[in-house]
C-alpha cells in the first residue's frame, strides 16, 4: 500500500509555540556551530608552520667596571671604603665586564634578513641568533631605527632559511585572533594567543602605530612576531603595560605596515629616509574655530613656526592651517607627521592651506628629516618702546626689553609682550598661559607693543569675533592659544 502524506493542522496555540521554540533552538545551535568553525580549535598547526622562522636573540656587551661598591652599600656609607677594598682585592673592581641580554626576532627572507627591536640589540658587541632547530649563527646589524624601535639584522647561512611574510596590519580588526611567538624571560620558544584589543595606539614615539593585544607578552618577547591566523606577521612585539614587569594582558606590537616601510629603507640604505616638511605645528582645537577666518571644524594642523627648510622655501607661514597634504586630508598633527614621514624624500607635494580666510595650494619639495637641523627664523629686532605694563584678558603684560631678554634668557631677536602675571580665574590661566611666556603674535600679526595687542583685539571685536588667536612662546617653543574676548 502506497504511503499517504498526512497534513496536521496547527490550530492549537500550544503546538505553534512549541514549533517556534524548536526553530529558535535550531537557529541557535546553527549559530554556535558557525562560531566554532570561525574560532580555531587549535593553534598547533600554525605554531608548527611558523616556528622555524622565529629566533631567539642573545646579545653581548662589554661594560665598564664598577668604580665603587654600588649596589652593596649606600653612597657615602662608612662601609664604602671597606667594600671598595674588598672588591679591589678580588681583582675585578675596575675591570670591564661582559653583560648579556635576551630577545626575539623573526626571519623575513631565505637569505638571512632578521627583524627585531632596536632596544634588543642597541649597543651590542656580539649578536647571536638561535633557531628553533638549535642551530646558532652570528648576526650583524644592517640598520636600525630608534623612532619605531625596529632593527634589521643579517645572518649568513649555507642553506636557504625558512621565513615568514608580513601581512596587512591595516585590515586587522579589533577582536581578531592573534598569536605571539618569542623567547619570554629566556625560556626559549613559546607561544601565546589572544585577540587584537585595540588599534592605532600611541605610546611615546612620533611614528607610533601599535596594535594592542591581550596575548601574553613578557620580557624577552621583544622583537618577536605577532601573527594573524594566516601565519602572516601583523606586528612586532615591543612593549607591555604592567605594574610588576609581567604580562597583565596589555601588550603592544608595532603595526606591520609601519615596520615594512622601515625595513625596506634599512635594507636599501642602512638607515631611514623620511620626508621632512619643515614646520612646527599644533592641533586645531574647537576654540580656534571662531578665532580663525574660514575655519569650519577642529581639523587640520596649525603652523606655529617655519624655520629654514622646505616649507619656508615654498612660502608657508606661521598661522597657516594645513588642510590636506599630498591629496590626503589632515585630521591632526599626529596624522600629518606620519604622512609626511612616509612620503618619499625629494617628492614635490601639494599642500592645501587656509590663510586669511581663504584656501590656497602650495607646492613643497620635501627634504629629509634625518638631515634637518632645528633653526629658528630671525625676526628683525625693534627698538625698545618705553617700558609700560597693562592687564588685558587676565594677563599682565610688558613689552620685551633688553633687561627682560637678559632676565628670561631670551634671544636678542625676540620681540613681543612678556606675561608678568596671570589671573588664576581667567581663561588665559585655564588655557595654560603662565608668567614668563612671551606673546609674539595676535591674529597672526606680530606684536611690538601693548597698543598692537589692543589694536588686534579691537579689530577682532569689530569683525564680530568672540575670541582672538595668540601665538605664545615658552622656552623657545611656540603654540597658539585662542582666548575669549568677553573678559
Amino acid at each position: 500500500m502506497k504511503p499517504q502524506a498526512v497534513s496536521i493542522p496547527m490550530t492549537n496555540p500550544i503546538q505553534l509555540k512549541a514549533l517556534w521554540l524548536s526553530a529558535l533552538a535550531f537557529v541557535f545551535l546553527l549559530a554556535q556551530a558557525m562560531y566554532a568553525q570561525a574560532r580555531p580549535d587549535s593553534l598547533a598547526d600554525l605554531a608548527e608552520q611558523v616556528s622555524p622562522s622565529v629566533v631567539n636573540i642573545t646579545t653581548s656587551t662589554v661594560v665598564a667596571g664598577r668604580t665603587g661598591p654600588r649596589g652593596v652599600v649606600p653612597e657615602g656609607s662608612p662601609f664604602e671604603d671597606f667594600f671598595r677594598e674588598f672588591q679591589d682585592r678580588g681583582g675585578d673592581g675596575d675591570q670591564p665586564r661582559r653583560s648579556s641580554a635576551l630577545g626575539s626576532g623573526f626571519v623575513i627572507s631565505e637569505d638571512g634578513f632578521v627583524v627585531t627591536n632596536n632596544h634588543v640589540i642597541d649597543g651590542a658587541d656580539e649578536i647571536l641568533i638561535e633557531f628553533f632547530s638549535g642551530e646558532e649563527l652570528p648576526a650583524v646589524v644592517v640598520g636600525k631605527d630608534p623612532n619605531t624601535d625596529i632593527a634589521l639584522l643579517k645572518v649568513e647561512s649555507e642553506e636557504p632559511l625558512d621565513f615568514v611574510n608580513f601581512g596587512n596590519s591595516d585590515i586587522a580588526r579589533v577582536g581578531d585572533w592573534v598569536m605571539a611567538v618569542g623567547n619570554p624571560l629566556g625560556q626559549g620558544f613559546s607561544v601565546s594567543a589572544g585577540i587584537v584589543s585595540a588599534r592605532n595606539r600611541a605610546l611615546s614615539g612620533t611614528y607610533d602605530d601599535y596594535i594592542q593585544t591581550d596575548a601574553a607578552i613578557n620580557r624577552g618577547n621583544s622583537g618577536g612576531p605577532l601573527f594573524n591566523m594566516d601565519g602572516e606577521v601583523v606586528g612586532v612585539n615591543t612593549a607591555i603595560l604592567s605594574p610588576n614587569g609581567g604580562s597583565i594582558g596589555i601588550g603592544f606590537s608595532m603595526a606591520s605596515n609601519v615596520v615594512t616601510r622601515v625595513v625596506d629603507q634599512l635594507k636599501e640604505f642602512g638607515e631611514t629616509r623620511r620626508g621632512w616638511l619643515g614646520v612646527r605645528i599644533q592641533d586645531v582645537t574647537e576654540d580656534m574655530i571662531d578665532a580663525v577666518d574660514g575655519l569650519v571644524s577642529a581639523a587640520g594642523a596649525m603652523v606655529t613656526d617655519v624655520p629654514d627648510g622646505p616649507a619656508k622655501d615654498a612660502g608657508l607661514e606661521a598661522g597657516d592651517v594645513i588642510l590636506t597634504f599630498d591629496g590626503q586630508d589632515v585630521a591632526d598633527v599626529r596624522g600629518l607627521v606620519r604622512t609626511v614621514g612616509n612620503t618619499e624624500v625629494g617628492k614635490a607635494v601639494r599642500v592645501v592651506i587656509l590663510r586669511d580666510g581663504k584656501t590656497q595650494t602650495i607646492k613643497v619639495t620635501l627634504g629629509r628629516r634625518e638631515d634637518a637641523e632645528a633653526a629658528v627664523p630671525a625676526v628683525a629686532p625693534a627698538e625698545d618702546p618705553e617700558p609700560s605694563e597693562k592687564t588685558i584678558l587676565g594677563l599682565t603684560i610688558t613689552p620685551v626689553t633688553d633687561a627682560l631678554r637678559s632676565e628670561l634668557g631670551l634671544d636678542e631677536e625676540t620681540t613681543g609682550l612678556v606675561v608678568g602675571n596671570v589671573d588664576e580665574t581667567s581663561k588665559a590661566f585655564e588655557k595654560g598661559v603662565r608668567a614668563g611666556d612671551v606673546i609674539v603674535e595676535a591674529s597672526q600679526q606680530k606684536l611690538l607693543s601693548i597698543s598692537d595687542l589692543e589694536g588686534r583685539i579691537e579689530e577682532a571685536q569689530d569683525a564680530g569675533r568672540k575670541s582672538i588667536l595668540l601665538l605664545v612662546r615658552r622656552g623657545g617653543e611656540p603654540r597658539f592659544v585662542a582666548l575669549g574676548l568677553d573678559e
